[in-house]
């Protein structure tokens, strides 16, 4: 079948809607009809030099949609499922079955390659030059994708299925960093360093838990503003500040020392901060790859402080998904207030756009008017 997708062509270039041939989906999969896909910063990715993915490529992976076609030996979801698209994972090793699919042993080529040996026969363009598509499992930049069906999420019919997306990676880690890893706790203080999807989504889901001391700490003056709104009790205007003196301002603010903190942005001098800020015995969990090096007292940890790393937020999505659907629905977790919509034809627009700080979390959907 023919659908319409959003193509990075090479690494430096912009994206082109493009006409592409997929194929129809095969044993375990679905054909997913996208209603509206979320785009993240890890999507910039492929535009690295050296990076493993390889234009051309579609990209996308916070998709939603509705289920078109099925594959055979699918039993879960059917045609007319509402559903959310997650990460890829393989479902059988010992990772994924102890419930940590995030740490699947096959994950960085499932997700971050972009494509499969599948591949030659799955996508191409009008020329017939093999395209790119399994980007994190789904290359949902397009109209239409197909999907592993233990990777897709059944979400209720009544919801506003284009905006779900998100749930499925930016929301997921946020959220599930602070419940399901740093297991904030009613009366704890924590600090998320960095306002942006992930960091407001640990905020909504740190003052869901009802922490006695939800700190957002960011340079952008209207991300604080925000994250007071959604349940920040505190905010810390970082600009211009030494990794000293945020720590010295979270510690005030926290009595002397968060319980946790989640780092959002990678930012050595700031993952220091939060280091500092700690209390004994307490963790830092890093959602992003530090950039570069970064220097800690000798006796940083000697008090018990632990830093780990998360990924997806540690969660299995189909357990979470439909929690974080439940708090939205009592007003709980409003991450529609992170989102701006887009046509997908407009996607160079929302790049540029994210970059900017102009908007936090773009939806793009497909076949909207411009």
């Amino acid at each position: 079948m023919y659908i319409q997708a959003a193509v990075l062509r090479e690494r430096g270039g912009a994206f082109k809607i493009e006409d592409v041939e997929l194929a129809e989906p095969g044993r375990g999969e679905v054909l997913i009809e996208i209603a509206g896909t979320g785009f993240c910063h890890t999507d910039l990715l492929p535009r690295i030099d050296g990076f493993m993915a390889q234009p051309p490529l579609i990209l996308g992976h916070e998709g939603a949609g509705v289920v078109t076609a099925t594959g055979t030996d699918v039993t879960d979801v059917a045609v007319g499922s509402h559903v959310v698209l997650s990460f890829d994972h393989c479902g059988t090793c010992r990772a994924c079955t102890d419930g940590h699919p995030a740490y699947c042993r096959s994950f960085w080529g499932r997700n971050m390659v972009g494509r499969s040996s599948a591949d030659e026969a799955r996508a191409h363009d009008i020329a017939g030059t093999p395209i790119g598509a399994r980007w994190f499992g789904q290359s949902s930049f397009a109209s239409h994708a197909v999907v592993e069906a233990r990777n897709v999420v059944p979400v209720p019919d009544d919801v506003p299925l284009e905006l779900l997306g998100p749930l499925a990676c930016g929301v997921l880690t946020g959220a599930g960093s602070v419940f399901r890893v740093l297991r904030v706790a009613e009366g704890e203080s924590t600090a998320i360093y960095g306002a942006g999807t992930v960091g407001l989504s640990a905020v909504m889901a740190a003052a869901a838990a009802d922490a006695e001391h939800v700190i957002a700490v960011d340079r952008h003056h209207s991300r604080l503003e925000l994250a007071l709104e959604l349940g920040a009790t505190h905010v810390v205007d970082s600009a211009g500040l030494s990794a000293g003196e945020i720590a010295r301002q979270v510690k005030e603010i926290a009595k002397g020392g968060t319980d946790t903190a989640l780092d959002t942005t990678g930012a050595p001098m700031v993952v220091a901060a939060a280091v500092a800020a700690l209390r004994a015995q307490g963790t830092l969990g890093l959602v992003s790859a530090v950039a570069g090096p970064f220097d800690l007292p000798g006796d940083a940890l000697a008090t018990g402080k632990t830093i780990t790393g998360i990924l997806e937020g540690d969660a299995v999505p189909r357990a979470l998904i439909p929690e974080l659907i439940d708090l939205w629905r009592q007003g709980r977790l409003p991450f529609d207030r992170l989102i701006r919509t887009y046509p997908m034809t407009d996607i160079n627009q929302a790049e540029a756009d994210m970059a900017s700080g102009h908007t936090i979390k773009a939806v793009l959907i497909p076949g909207a008017a411009t």
